[in-house]
């Protein structure tokens, strides 16, 4: 299970907080290089929730893509209380949100818009990956969601439920269950 979580964090990267929150600070000073090195840290994160609330890899493309443009012109509105991150990510969740009430319904995630998401570590082998979406597809959406934006994202459960705009209970036993899941379906797979 831990092996799951970390092939998570490898596959789309942990961004250091500390270090977005200086790269949040050179966005407000109008400095392009920030904008360039926060879409490198934190897009995999940004096009794997657009992902999963449209359902079309084409969209979260454009979601992911308008999340930035939006982080650049409304930079100014960011205040460090919170996280870069969920910040970004609440930015995502809203352009998502308003292409699904555009476009009035949704569509299923097929495995080759999985693979579309932007892996940012080497160390992740095609049998890593393999894996891990196997795992990951046995998971209701809602559930890979709070998966991905935990272990992925590294936000905070509390974090999760703001963004998700969940209760925090819901989050922490969606969590847990599918962690059970994820849990079943590793073992079986290593019984055979």
């Amino acid at each position: 299970m831990l092996m799951l979580l970390a092939a998570l964090q490898s596959e789309y990267g942990v961004p250091d907080p500390q270090q977005l929150e200086e790269l949040m600070a050179g966005l407000a000073a109008g400095d392009r290089e920030s904008l360039a090195q926060l879409y490198h840290r934190t897009r995999a994160a940004v096009y794997g929730l657009a992902l999963s609330i449209l359902g079309s890899g084409h969209d979260a493309e454009d979601v992911t893509q308008d999340t930035y443009v939006t982080a650049w012109e409304k930079c100014h509105l960011y205040r460090p209380q919170g996280t870069p991150m969920a910040w970004l990510l609440t930015i995502t969740r809203n352009l998502a949100r308003m292409k699904l009430r555009d476009r009035g319904r949704t569509q299923d995630l097929g495995e080759e818009q999985w693979h579309a998401i932007p892996a940012q570590s080497p160390s992740v082998t095609p049998e890593d990956r393999a894996v891990l979406e196997a795992a990951l597809n046995i998971l209701s959406d809602q559930e890979r969601q709070i998966v991905v934006l935990h272990a992925a994202a590294g936000l905070k459960h509390r974090e999760i439920a703001k963004l998700l705009e969940l209760p925090l209970p819901t989050v922490l036993s969606k969590y847990r269950r599918a962690l059970s899941k994820l849990k079943t379906k590793l073992e079986g797979d290593d019984a055979l």
